[in-house]
């Protein structure tokens, strides 16, 4: 692999900062290097409107650091953001659009009254998941405000890192186990990484779900983590009350996943496969490189594999 293409992923999340290199093909990226800091107390408060790092000198100082790690030549970074620091929102409009900038003009007058700050203030980005027989459009809509990634982007310039994707955090882990996941046409998929319950239902192989719920108090309550499983899964069956997954998978990035599968078990009465990172990731020669490891790196594994 001397002369194969090379790609960064770097997340930011609650403790702090994960960077991976990787290699090879996208469906199973090889490691080449990986590092991960904990910010200074108080450098961050994610939020959806005001910029999130508090101190920006602690953060460039600290990606920086990570940076200087790995290899000079790469410098585009695929970077995975908490989900609380945006929304995505599946959301269908009747108005068939003739161009991307009009379908943004939509959409902003759609959620313009629903949406927790003004609409025009956020940078918006949306893929069309499926073109109805009546007409309407089913989107997977994207937002962040613009202060916000753009003082991520600019700290990460300073960092000597050159952004060149941008995404939340949930997504980035359905992204490494993609190619398993798509294979399944009606599934539902629990992610919990970070502190955050993610949830992905896909109905005849097109996304028809998504909710990110971050948990107070992080994830160690099992009451909590119930709660809110069986409570996506029933909010999803009251919406499409004639749409059932056939299959269910999870994503678990700490320990005691096996406790985490039987309270997915149930809260969907539906007996969940366990997606394994080592089973999608080749630790490559990289030193250090086990299971905890690579569990801890799938955010940034998910982002960085996106750019192969």
């Amino acid at each position: 692999m001397l002369f194969s293409k090379k790609a960064l992923g770097l997340e930011i999340c609650n403790d702090g900062a994960r960077i991976a290199l990787v290699e090879g093909k996208q469906d199973m990226p090889t490691v080449v290097a990986f590092g991960s800091a904990s910010f200074p107390a108080d450098t961050m408060r994610f939020s959806l409107r005001e910029e999130n790092v508090q101190n920006p000198a602690a953060f460039v100082k600290t990606i920086r650091e990570l940076r200087l790690k790995l290899p000079a030549n790469v410098r585009n970074v695929s970077l995975s953001l908490p989900d609380s620091t945006g929304r995505a929102i599946l959301l269908d409009v009747e108005t068939r659009f003739k161009s991307r900038d009009e379908g943004c003009d939509i959409i902003r007058w759609k959620l313009k009254k629903n949406f927790p700050y003004d609409i025009n203030e956020a940078h918006l980005d949306y893929q069309v998941i499926q073109e109805k027989e009546t007409g309407e459009i089913s989107l997977l809509v994207s937002l962040i405000s613009r202060p916000v990634v753009l003082q991520y982007e600019d700290l990460l310039v300073e960092a000597g890192l050159e952004p060149n994707r941008i995404d939340f955090t949930s997504f980035n882990l359905y992204s490494l186990f993609s190619q398993r996941l798509d294979l399944a046409e009606n599934s539902l998929l629990v992610t919990c990484h970070g502190g955050v319950i993610g949830f992905l239902i896909f109905y005849d192989g097109m996304l028809e779900f998504c909710r990110a719920k971050e948990l107070p108090g992080g994830i160690t309550i099992p009451n909590r983590i119930f709660r809110e499983v069986n409570s996506s899964y029933l909010v999803y069956k009251e919406k499409y009350p004639g749409h059932s997954p056939t299959e269910a998978f999870c994503v678990y990035t700490d320990e005691d996943a096996e406790a985490f599968c039987a309270l997915v078990a149930e809260a969907t009465d539906m007996e969940p496969v366990l997606l394994d990172v080592e089973r999608v990731v080749v630790g490559g020669s990289a030193p250090g490189v086990d299971r905890k490891t690579l569990c801890t790196l799938t955010a940034a594994l998910g982002a960085a594999a996106r750019n192969l």
